[in-house]
C-alpha cells in the first residue's frame, strides 16, 4: 500500500456512513439525557460530553437544541405534501391523507410522525415549553408545505386562497389527531388501544370535511 493510499480520505460512502453513525449516536445520547433529567435542564455541553464529541460537533449536526429531541422533523413537515403528491389515480387529497393516516396508525406501524412516541417522550414534550412551541412551528410548516402541494396538484398559484384554506382544514385534522395520540399516550394506553381509538376518530374528523373536499385535488 502506498503512502498516498494511507493518507487519502475514506470513500464518500464510508464518510457518509460515519456521519450518519455520529448523528445517530448524538441523537440517542441526547434523548437519553432529556428523558432522564428533562429537556430544559439538559445542556449541549452535557450532551457533547456524554457522546464524547466536541460541543461544536453537536451543533454542526443539530443547529438547535430542539432538533436533538424532534429528529423526525424533516419527515414530519414533508409528510402531508408527500402523500398528496403520491396519491393514487382517482384519489382526492382528502382520501389520500385519510388513507395514509390510517396506515401510519396501524398497530404494527405506530409511526412517530403520526404522534406515537411512548409515554416518557410524550411527557417530555408536554413538560417542555420550548419543545411544545417548536412542535407548533412544525405543524405550521407542514401545513404550508401541504398548501404548496395542493396548489401544484390543482394548477393554482402558490399562495392562492383555495389551496391554503384546504391545507388549513386538512392540517387541522392531522394536528388534532396528533395531539389526541399524545393525550392517550399520557393516560397510559398502549399502541393497540390508541390505534383503535384514533382510527375511529379519524373517520369522524375527516368525514366533517367530505362535503367540501371529497373531490378536491383528485388525481
Amino acid at each position: 500500500m502506498t503512502t498516498d493510499a494511507l493518507s487519502s480520505p475514506p470513500p464518500t460512502g464510508l464518510r457518509e456512513s460515519k456521519k450518519q453513525e455520529t448523528r445517530q449516536l448524538i441523537s440517542d445520547v441526547a434523548t437519553g439525557l432529556f428523558l432522564a433529567q428533562g429537556f430544559e435542564r439538559t445542556t449541549i455541553a452535557e450532551i457533547a460530553a456524554a457522546a464524547r464529541v466536541a460541543k461544536k460537533t453537536v451543533t454542526n449536526y443539530f443547529p438547535r437544541k430542539e432538533d436533538l429531541a424532534l429528529d423526525h422533523q424533516d419527515a414530519f413537515t414533508a409528510s402531508l405534501a408527500s402523500t398528496v403528491t403520491g396519491r393514487q389515480v382517482g384519489e382526492s387529497a382528502s382520501s389520500a391523507l385519510r388513507r395514509a393516516f390510517i396506515d401510519a396508525t396501524a398497530t404494527a406501524t405506530a409511526d412517530p410522525v403520526a404522534g406515537f412516541s411512548g409515554p416518557e417522550f410524550a411527557r417530555m414534550i408536554a413538560d417542555s415549553p420550548t419543545l411544545s412551541a417548536r412542535l407548533r412551528d412544525l405543524h405550521d410548516l407542514r401545513e404550508a408545505a401541504l398548501a404548496d402541494a395542493l396548489a401544484d396538484a390543482t394548477d393554482a398559484p402558490r399562495g392562492d386562497i383555495t389551496p391554503r384554506t384546504a391545507a388549513a382544514l386538512l392540517g387541522a385534522v392531522h394536528r388534532t389527531l396528533f395531539q389526541r395520540i399524545q393525550e392517550l399516550t399520557l393516560t397510559g394506553q398502549d399502541n393497540a388501544q390508541i390505534s383503535a381509538t384514533v382510527i375511529a376518530e379519524a373517520d369522524s374528523a375527516f368525514g366533517l370535511l367530505e362535503p367540501a373536499l371529497a373531490d378536491y385535488a383528485e388525481a
